[in-house]
């Protein structure tokens, strides 16, 4: 008859024992821990190259004829209306505003003067002025 343990449940229930329970898992990759130093370099990590974009954005606040109400326009951004349009895009979602492309220029709504210089310069804008 097998030993009971207190409160009835047998020690070997299951076919695990208790000196079992205390050893840690079996890991298969235990014995590769010492050739760690012996493995080759990888490659260097290659450096990003500068972000090249625009070399000046003109960045000014308006209200003429828009009902008062304010925006910010970029201009002088010289870019293709496809690319444009992906800098609205990312912009818009990065200030968190509305937007539109007017003309070539880049119209944003509220007053992003203070903010925008930042992010026009991280995307390759060599000289942001502000108006």
């Amino acid at each position: 008859m097998p030993a009971r343990a207190r409160g009835g449940i047998d020690e070997n229930a299951g076919g695990v024992s208790v000196s079992d329970e205390k050893k840690p898992f079996h890991n298969p990759f235990e014995a590769l821990k010492g050739k760690l130093g012996e493995l080759p370099q990888g490659p260097a990590p290659r450096q990003q190259p500068e972000p090249k974009g625009p070399a000046r954005a003109v960045v000014r606040m308006e209200r003429k004829g828009r009902g008062g109400k304010e925006v910010t326009v970029v201009e002088q951004l010289e870019l293709k209306p496809s690319q444009l349009e992906q800098w609205l895009k990312d912009l818009k979602g990065a200030l968190g505003c509305g937007g539109a492309v007017e003309n070539g220029t880049l119209v944003l709504q509220g007053d992003q003067r203070k903010r925008l210089p930042a992010l026009l310069e991280a995307r390759g804008v060599r000289k942001v002025i502000v108006g």
